[in-house]
């Protein structure tokens, strides 16, 4: 059976196609909007996933829904009656959307479906799963383990912020959950807004910023026990419990009751435009260290309530790929699975997966289910990037496969620029290889370049090295391919320098200067590094780019960072990339086999693509 699944109306709108347990095609509706986080219908995602399969939407067996409005309908009503006064004014502004759309939530969805294209819900069923066991079904199935504890943390679904469940077979059993108010995603999310940061899309800039925290500082040990002694009870097993005194996301738009954080933490709240100062990064750390500590219980917990080896994780909290790492690092698992579409775009497949396994009870294929890579969305031929590159008028080379990884890896080593855009695009917020924006890691001005240059974002932000899978362990302190760039860990002290005796001291422009390693690009201030291996099986073209790199360089190492600009989505077809490229400082784009140098382009095309940067 073809099974369509969607995810939508809150943030990261998706559609997954599914058929026997296979992802026949999978992508985030932002990617055609080009509106970042978008949450609309998924109109365009299931267009693609349709046609990549020359299907019609009258073809699809079974349509499922990634949550349960009416349950969540009913958590935000027992919530204000318990609230009550307060929230009145958001409820009044919230009930009549409520009303109007969601409440006929099933024929929202038709309507929205029957505006693609005509089908009969008399054969094609339309069903609706929860949020959380979307969550555990997207990283469970595609998991490649026959058993498996599986550990769900985000802000919140319908009632569930977390959940323990068992997998076994195409089985999976919920044995625990916490409930709202009570979310490590929303705790999160408040210390995301009280710095600075956009909540639903600045929680990895918080995770970015926490290794400029020192963690010897006293400031930051007492910002610890702050948090723990006055913000949240954490218990044994990971269950928090927050203090309500300090939030306001029960009754209001705002997260936080702001001033009484700013007496509890000593500092204002720091605006967007604010300098970062210690303070910000040592309470940063501070939240990051927490996190890590309620995700380590939780997953200790998950073991011995399901007696698992190996663990899967999805939600959006599975995206801190710090915790994951030390998670990974702590060996409480022999194996760690992480859905790499961890949000809410990952409940589109989970949703269709739980239907396929079940609801109609059909077996699982462990091997052949595994998901190895994420390459699930839209691809381009050398025919339709040459038209785009014609009318457009801009200037390029084509060459053969040898010949084009050839020219790159040597433009790589001149320290050039490359925008990356090949094949299939990724699903889930990383880019993996194929829209990429790839440069040089020992270049020692390159991480300053690809932040203010080119990807037009805030200076302290890390990049990934993405690797060849075995030259893993000849630069980090782990052995274990990391195909989904879901975890960090730290670089082999023989490859890092020695730091200043003052180095946690210094300023945060003043660290950002300092030479940490022999990959300077993609060493992080703590001399960590989020890493990508790769293998030919995974990517070829990315493979046999690192390898010719490793002729020129010695290593088999590049910074990767995805093919976008700050504020923007990932690039999805050539027009996007061509005009990401026009408008940075990026050398270099290769799409296919075209290479278009910047130096080469018409001088005259420059001012059609300028535009202002919109800001995340």
């Amino acid at each position: 059976m073809k099974i369509l699944g969607i995810s939508a109306y809150y943030h990261d709108s998706a559609a997954c196609l599914v058929e026997n347990g296979q992802i026949l095609a999978a992508a985030q509706e932002e990617r055609f909007t080009r509106l970042k986080h978008d949450a609309s219908f998924p109109e365009n995602a299931i267009k693609f996933c349709l046609k990549a399969n020359d299907l019609a939407l009258s073809d699809i067996d079974i349509i499922v829904f990634y949550d349960k409005p009416f349950l969540k309908l009913e958590r935000i009503l027992e919530t204000y009656y318990h609230e009550a006064p307060f929230g009145w004014w958001q409820f009044i502004h919230a009930m009549p959307s409520w009303l109007q759309e969601k409440l006929f939530f099933k024929s929202t969805i038709k309507k929205a479906l029957k505006s693609i294209a005509q089908i009969d819900f008399k054969k094609c069923k339309l069903l609706f799963s929860e949020h959380h066991l979307s969550h555990a079904a997207s990283a469970f199935y595609p998991s490649g383990f026959e058993e498996a504890a599986i550990l769900t943390i985000d802000g919140v679904g319908e009632w569930a912020t977390a959940s323990i469940c068992h997998g076994k077979g195409r089985e999976i059993t919920i044995l625990k959950e916490m409930h709202f108010p009570d979310s490590l995603g929303l705790l999160y999310s408040s210390f995301t807004y009280f710095l600075g940061f956009k909540v639903n899309s600045g929680e990895y800039k918080l995770m970015g910023l926490a290794p400029y925290g020192n963690p010897e500082s006293e400031q930051t040990k007492d910002f610890i026990e702050v948090i723990k002694s006055e913000m949240v009870s954490i218990g044994e097993t990971g269950a928090i419990r927050l203090n309500k005194k300090y939030f306001t996301y029960t009754t209001s738009l705002k997260m936080i009751k702001t001033k009484k954080w700013e007496k509890l933490f000593g500092m204002a709240k720091k605006n967007e435009e604010d300098a970062i100062t210690q303070d910000h990064c040592n309470l940063a750390l501070a939240i990051q260290i927490a996190t890590e500590e309620i995700v380590f219980a939780m997953a200790k917990y998950a073991k011995e309530v399901t007696g698992a080896s190996n663990l899967c994780m999805a939600g959006g909290v599975a995206l801190n790929c710090v915790a994951n790492g030390k998670l990974q690092s702590a060996e409480l698992f022999d194996n760690i699975f992480i859905q790499p579409a961890a949000g809410d775009a990952g409940g589109a497949l989970g949703a269709a997966l739980a239907i396929e396994h079940l609801y109609l009870q059909n077996e699982r294929q462990v091997a052949v289910q595994k998901m190895s890579t994420a390459y699930f969305g839209p691809e381009f031929s050398n025919n339709s990037i040459s038209r785009v590159i014609e009318r457009e008028g801009l200037v390029a080379t084509q060459l053969g496969d040898v010949e084009l990884i050839d020219e790159v890896a040597h433009l790589l080593t001149e320290d050039k620029v490359v925008g990356w855009f090949q094949d299939k695009m990724e699903f889930g917020p990383r880019a993996l290889g194929n829209r990429s924006i790839l440069a040089n890691p020992m270049s020692t001005e390159m991480q300053q370049k690809l932040n203010v240059k080119i990807k037009k974002r805030e200076s302290f932000r890390p990049f990934a090295p993405i690797i060849l899978e075995e030259e893993l362990t000849n630069f980090f302190d782990e052995n274990t391919p990391s195909p989904f760039m879901l975890f960090v860990h730290p670089l082999k002290p023989s490859k890092r320098n020695s730091m200043p005796k003052d180095y946690h001291n210094m300023p945060v422009k003043e660290r950002l200067r300092v030479i940490r390693s022999e990959l300077p690009a993609i060493t992080h201030v703590d001399f960590t590094a989020r890493i990508q291996t790769v293998n030919r099986d995974q990517n070829l073209k990315i493979t046999n780019l690192l390898k010719r790199f490793k002729e020129l360089k010695g290593i088999g190492v590049l910074a990767n960072t995805s093919f976008n600009v700050r504020g923007e989505p990932i690039v999805c077809n050539p027009l996007d990339a061509l005009r990401c490229f026009m408008n940075t400082d990026m050398d270099v784009l290769v799409m296919g086999n075209f290479i278009l140098e910047k130096d080469n382009q018409p001088k005259d095309l420059f001012s059609k693509y300028k535009q202002e940067f919109k800001k995340d």
